[in-house]
């Protein structure tokens, strides 16, 4: 049977790590199996204790300490020995075959937009690990408020669309704050992005990258592959939302080993006339 895994990806502050123990809450409250595997090698305490964790291998302080590394150089060192000792990752993840993973990532978003790093583990988790993955991509839903920001964000997940290559999922988180600063057309506007947006671009930014504001608009368009789905990770209705199109991206249910049948209850002569 595969595995079933989803990474977890956004820009710092984005409210990655709220997801993930939004989503664990609910997988649980469902019935079903989760663990959290934490990728970030300066990843705070969570509310659930992670059942993988890189700070086991290798933590961006200790790194920072004796190497004097900075916090970004810091981040690549940890995750070039993390490539290099990918025989951990193996046998931490071990036997988890019918239990739902989550690859929490760190948010320095270079990682999967331009460094091949989680490309090189993306493609040992599904090849040598037989793992059905997919990637979340969160934005923050304020970013909408502010236009240059959210296609700067836009650009990003675009990025880690192409790079990663595994079936993609795009979400605006925190939407409960902005429920009160647009209305719901303008925030359905933001979730299905096209060129009709370059007139608020144009509207937030000086006159000289009006040209550059189009070509960004029409490079969206033209993808045309960018949707988001709202998050609001206080509200089991919209967790769930969001899981059952995980599930579909990593075909969850048809991973899972078939159930047997439960024995016919069977009545006797009396229990049956009772009935009747």
């Amino acid at each position: 049977m595969s595995r079933v895994g989803v990474l977890v990806l956004g820009p710092a502050g984005v409210g990655k790590s709220t997801f993930c123990t939004a989503l664990i809450n609910h997988i649980h409250t469902i019935g079903r199996r989760a663990h959290i595997v934490n990728l970030d090698p300066a990843a705070e305490p969570n509310e659930h204790e992670f059942t993988i964790d890189i700070r086991d291998l290798i933590s961006l302080e200790d790194v920072m300490e004796e190497m004097s590394f900075g916090p970004n150089g810091g981040l690549i060192y940890c995750f070039e020995f993390l490539l290099n000792h990918l025989e951990w990752l193996d046998e931490e993840i071990g036997d988890y075959e019918d239990e739902f993973l989550l690859f929490d990532c760190p948010g320095q978003i270079e990682l999967y937009t331009h460094v091949p790093v989680l490309p090189t583990i993306v493609k040992h988790l599904t090849h040598q690990l037989s793992f059905n993955l997919c990637a979340t991509y969160l934005l923050e839903a304020p970013f909408a408020i502010d236009p240059p920001k959210f296609f700067s964000g836009v650009m990003s997940a675009m990025s880690a669309m192409i790079l990663l290559e595994l079936p993609h999922l795009n979400i605006l988180s925190k939407m409960d704050l902005i429920k009160d600063e647009m209305s719901q057309r303008e925030i359905k506007s933001f979730l299905n992005p096209d060129a009709s947006l370059v007139a608020k671009l144009d509207n937030s930014t000086n006159e000289k990258f009006y040209l550059l504001n189009h070509a960004i608009m029409n490079l969206v368009d033209d993808f045309g592959m960018l949707q988001f789905l709202p998050l609001d990770s206080g509200s089991p209705d919209s967790v769930s939302t969001i899981l059952s199109y995980i599930d579909d991206l990593t075909q969850w249910a048809e991973a899972q080993e078939p159930k047997e049948p439960k024995d016919e209850v069977e009545l006797n002569d009396d229990e049956f006339e009772e009935s009747e």
